[in-house]
């Protein structure tokens, strides 16, 4: 009986393991092909707005740029990180699960791809993709990189929400924010601004809060797209940066956590911090 039941839970280990390492392989695939797509986008020339000089900026945002800003614009096509944080897995309450996660983000032009894996139980993850490629919203989470738990791309609302994250995550890469055909800049008052990023039919605007040495600290819009069960729901949303530190003579937030701000009250549902952020041709 115990060799027999030995054999059995050696049987089931075996076909976890299996279940697993096909799991990982279907997901690599896709992460590789969505790569691919990110990498063939072609890269649009750097355009800045002529009519516009820095002392024209709202003043808030002189004082960041001016803070952040590499003395010449990278000539990087991509910019590639690490983060590690945790998550709320529930919609309803709270339940935290750790995650970590590569991104590669475009900076000719809006794009990334965000590639976690969420840690559930010890042994069972949740794989999720989060992009946006050439004006499309991309949204899948499997479990074990096999079963479907999201599939959600092209929807309406989802293309307008992944953009908003490309453009709140500038605080890694300022520069693409510089004013230009595709950037304008709104003053507000003197610790906030407003930004409107355009790509092809979609007009983004979202208001950026600055502290008091000019370092970006928040980044809200009033209707980000939630997903509430398959359907994308416009929602107040904000994302806060924190534990600035130099970066190859940059200052850049190490730290960040995105809530929703729901009527009974305030949501965040993402915690991380970069472990590692490099540029790459």
């Amino acid at each position: 009986m115990i060799k027999l039941l030995l054999f059995v839970l050696a049987a089931l280990l075996a076909g976890w393991i299996a279940l697993t390492l096909r799991g990982r392989w279907r997901w690599q695939r896709s992460s590789t092909a969505l790569l691919g797509r990110l990498r063939a986008t072609p890269m649009l020339p750097a355009s800045l707005d002529d009519d516009t000089t820095a002392e024209s900026l709202p003043a808030p945002v002189q004082r960041w740029f001016a803070q952040v800003l590499p003395a010449q614009t990278p000539s990087a096509r991509t910019l590639r990180l690490r983060h590690r944080g945790e998550f709320n897995t529930r919609t309803n309450g709270e339940r935290w699960a750790p995650f970590s996660a590569v991104q590669t983000v475009l900076l000719s032009q809006p794009g990334f791809v965000w590639d976690a894996r969420i840690r559930m139980f010890p042994g069972l993850a949740v794989h999720v993709h989060d992009a946006y490629l050439d004006g499309e919203g991309i949204l899948r989470a499997r479990l074990l990189g096999l079963v479907p738990l999201a599939d959600l791309a092209d929807r309406e609302g989802l293309a307008e929400g992944e953009l908003m994250r490309w453009i709140a995550e500038a605080a890694w890469y300022p520069w693409v924010l510089l004013p230009g055909p595709r950037v304008r800049w709104t003053a507000v008052d003197e610790t906030h601004a407003d930004v409107t990023v355009h790509d092809g039919p979609l007009s983004i605007t979202l208001r950026f809060g600055f502290d008091a040495g000019g370092l970006l600290r928040s980044v809200r819009s009033d209707a980000r797209g939630r997903s509430v069960g398959g359907v994308i729901v416009p929602t107040p949303w904000e994302g806060l940066w924190s534990d600035y530190r130099k970066v190859d003579g940059r200052l850049l937030p190490m730290a960040g956590e995105v809530a929703w701000l729901l009527p009974e009250g305030r949501k965040p549902y993402w915690r991380g911090a970069v472990a590692e952020l490099s540029l790459q041709p």
